[in-house]
């Protein structure tokens, strides 16, 4: 596409992968722009770090409303700058996707789907069940959002074995510098048209 991906990012936590993709921007190397970075917790780390960064910052403090009041304001800071897609960067509440964003909305989860997904499977935990039930690779998922967790049309997966020994934050380590190239190229693939979201996919899991 001839104008960049205008990019609304959704955080919770550190803000590493934020970082990632505005480094990625800086250097010409993402086909895409930041409009706005929404965050869950004003205390989260990404919040000072997309500030540094210079990107436009709104905290949507979930643990100071009903879920009602945070999901209608959450819905409101991202209609409040144009977004040609929403990505969620370890964002940790359920959002309930509006209709007029739907098919708009990725995030990356730290397994490979639909493996070790749904409510209360983030971080270490993730990486703990995937040890835990003995596998021998893993990886991370991008794919779009529905209003399920960690559901949804999977736009690509990247994988790294695990070798005997491995502990939990080894594998995060792992699996985190394969996020750094799949969510830059999974948003490369949709501005280039590469890859586009199925109705189907709203009813339909994938695997």
């Amino acid at each position: 596409m001839n104008q960049p991906l205008k990019l609304v990012v959704l955080i919770s936590g550190g803000g590493r992968t934020t970082v990632n993709l505005q480094e990625r921007i800086l250097a010409g190397r993402l086909p895409a722009r930041i409009e706005r970075v929404i965050s869950s917790r004003s205390d989260a780390r990404g919040v000072e770090l997309a500030k540094q960064l210079g990107l436009s910052v709104v905290v949507v403090e979930r643990a100071s409303h009903d879920d009602e009041a945070f999901q209608q304001l959450l819905t409101e800071a991202v209609r409040s700058v144009p977004a040609d897609l929403i990505c969620m960067a370890g964002f940790l509440s359920l959002w309930r996707i509006p209709e007029d964003c739907l098919g708009r909305v990725i995030n990356i989860h730290p397994a490979l789907l639909p493996d070790f997904g749904g409510k209360g499977m983030y971080g270490h935990r993730v990486h703990e069940a995937v040890l835990a039930a003995g596998r021998v690779e893993s990886g991370c998922t991008v794919h779009f959002c529905d209003n399920e967790y960690d559901h949804g049309q999977i736009i690509l997966q990247r994988k790294v074995a695990i070798p005997p020994g491995c502990s939990a934050t080894e594998l995060a380590a792992k699996v985190f510098a394969e996020e750094l190239e799949a969510y830059p190229e999974a948003i490369r693939l949709i501005a280039e048209g590469c890859v586009r979201w199925r109705e189907a996919s709203r009813t339909a899991p994938t695997g």
